[in-house]
């Protein structure tokens, strides 16, 4: 992982335990994957997913896919023991990314707002590609636009933001083909940037992000159902908060 700063502050997984399944956030996100997955992979018995922090997104993953062979891994064993409780059926074991060795082993991996923590990145996605089989799917979000920098970032130790023109260069350095890539929460890309104007980066309150009100929670949730309904049209969306990319292994 990093080298320089921690990778996530592990005290935040049972903050984030109880707060995924109402968040508008981390529940958009998860409508937004299930979709790729059900639409533009579809054919795979067997998913890693490579960070899977507190459990949500495999657990989302293990309901609409439940024939799917489901497999995690984590860096910290703190997140681990939400997602035991989360997915039983799940086999789950600790990982740093960085030194996985496995080989042509999954027909799909997911790694979702996970390698922005990670320094050395381009080794990750090397062994990403390699723990694919010929033809498997890599599917990932990171966020996106450096100019959004904030104390967000800053609490959760990111080593960087991403433009869809360098991820889509280190996939291809990996050996990857880029398939899909969209942008998202797009629309909210005016008010994240009104907040990073107004808010400097020692101001960040992880309560005030988490415990909005419920008709703001709602409201959000609802920008994000619209945006979510434009993506299965066939829109894409060239900026927004984070990217969405999918990639095969040829």
């Amino acid at each position: 992982m990093s080298t320089s700063t921690e990778p996530f502050p592990k005290t935040s997984f049972a903050y984030l335990a109880k707060a995924e399944s109402r968040h508008w956030w981390f529940r958009a996100r998860n409508n937004i994957l299930i979709w790729v997955l059900r639409n533009k992979v579809s054919n795979f018995t067997s998913f890693l997913e490579v960070g899977c922090g507190t459990g949500f997104v495999i657990s989302g993953i293990s309901k609409a896919f439940p024939s799917a062979k489901l497999a995690a891994s984590e860096y910290y064993e703190d997140g681990l023991a939400f997602a035991r409780q989360r997915v039983p059926s799940c086999q789950f074991w600790q990982l740093d990314a960085t030194t996985m060795t496995e080989t042509e082993a999954y027909d799909c991996i997911g790694s979702f707002d996970v390698i922005e923590h990670i320094e050395d990145d381009e080794r990750v996605l090397s062994n990403l590609f390699r723990a694919l089989k010929s033809g498997g799917h890599l599917l990932l979000t990171i966020p996106q636009h450096h100019w959004l920098w904030s104390g967000s970032d800053d609490f959760a130790h990111h080593v960087r933001r991403y433009s869809g023109s360098e991820i889509q260069r280190k996939l291809i350095t990996a050996g990857f083909k880029v398939q899909y890539l969209t942008s998202f929460v797009s629309f909210l890309l005016p008010l994240m940037a009104l907040q990073r104007l107004v808010a400097s980066r020692q101001d960040y309150d992880l309560d005030a992000e988490f415990q909005i009100s419920v008709p703001a929670n709602a409201a959000l949730y609802l920008v994000m159902r619209f945006e979510f309904l434009l993506l299965r049209t066939g829109l894409r969306f060239p900026a927004g908060g984070s990217l969405l990319l999918l990639a095969r292994k040829p």
